[in-house]
């Protein structure tokens, strides 16, 4: 699975594209990547369910997977796409630092075990100490185990991590030299079954803060309602299909899986250790805690630490971030906001 996964190139392509002022339209596209939160857009374009909702607003949806996870929000960021699903440190990160102005639409769930550390032959985490770790640097794995040293009294300069690609992960774990890892499903259930492996670390301990989205431009949402609306409708029925115990429940996680590169049993596994928002108002109590304004602050300070606001920046306030609580950051910078008012139309019954 690739995913979630930040580089200088991927900072320099946001600056370079910004998307240009949004007017009325009726065509929209956005863009996924496979993960299991985002599975539920691809089942919605195969089953009519995004058309359904486009075509009650007069307006057309096109879905596009795209396989390369940072890739797809580069497209978005330079503008040829509307939306795109993003995690909360990635869009912070790409297209509001980039200047592209975006809303969190859709909060649809949190990693809450699907990101892990391991260690080989260690069963408590202190003994990381003095390790390398292999990690995909600068994205939530790095973020992940930042806050997971902070529980423990360490910091990064305990450790000296070592940048590997997704890809490589598992067989670099199989080597006598790899000790220490932190992934993500499904490699991390793969690592962690492994002999003298242990899981000494997860995202269910740090619960909210890797957070699931799916991203829009706030020019286009703010010139065509509608196309909030639509995507809304879409998901929640989705949302609502996919959770159920009935025959249309299985199957629809059965497409999901396959989908993705599973089964059923390996899909569900995976959402065992994703806290799905599956009802518009779980969505909007988790997006109007004060809670979410505290995490984008950590993820704004890990953010700056590693250089990933941009030049310009100062420090790590330095982009405004919009909040049912507050902003956090610059008020004359926001460039990243989470509104919960079309999931709050979806709730009052009134998309």
């Amino acid at each position: 699975m690739t995913k979630r996964l930040i580089t200088a190139l991927t900072i320099l392509t946001a600056v370079l594209g910004f998307a240009p002022a949004a007017n009325a339209k009726d065509s929209f596209k956005i863009c996924w990547s496979i993960y299991v939160g985002w599975m539920p857009w691809d089942y919605g374009a195969q089953k009519k369910i995004v058309e359904k909702w486009a075509d009650k607003y007069d307006i057309s949806i096109d879905v596009v997977q795209i396989n390369d996870y940072v890739e797809s929000i580069n497209q978005y960021t330079a503008g040829q796409y509307d939306g795109c699903s993003m995690t909360n440190m990635d869009a912070l990160t790409i297209p509001a630092a980039g200047g592209v102005d975006s809303t969190a639409l859709i909060v649809g769930d949190f990693s809450n075990g699907n990101d892990g550390v391991v260690l080989k032959g260690k069963s408590d985490f202190k003994a990381i100490e003095g390790q390398s770790v292999n990690l995909v640097e600068l994205s939530v794995s790095h973020y992940l185990l930042a806050r997971g040293l902070e529980s423990i009294g360490m910091s990064e300069r305990d450790v000296n991590v070592i940048n590997t690609s997704d890809a490589d992960m598992v067989a670099a774990y199989t080597t006598d030299d790899v000790t220490a890892v932190v992934t993500w499903n499904p490699l991390l259930s793969e690592i962690a079954a492994m002999p003298k492996s242990h899981k000494v670390f997860d995202s269910s301990q740090i619960p909210g803060e890797i957070i699931d989205l799916l991203v829009v431009n706030t020019d286009t949402l703010k010139a065509n309602p509608d196309f909030g609306k639509a995507l809304v409708g879409a998901w929640y029925e989705i949302m609502g299909i996919m959770s159920g115990d009935d025959e249309a429940g299985k199957a629809a996680r059965t497409f999901m899986g396959k989908a993705s590169g599973t089964d059923l049993a390996g899909y569900e596994a995976q959402l065992a250790s994703t806290k799905m928002f599956y009802t518009p108002a779980s969505a909007v109590e988790f997006t109007t805690s004060e809670k979410l304004k505290t995490t984008m602050k950590y993820v704004a300070e890990f953010s700056f630490k590693h250089g990933l606001l941009g030049e310009g920046a100062a420090d790590a306030s330095f982009i405004g971030i919009e909040t049912p609580a507050g902003v956090y950051g610059d008020k004359n910078n926001i460039k990243l906001r989470f509104d919960p008012s079309y999931t709050q139309m979806a709730v009052d019954g009134k998309l």
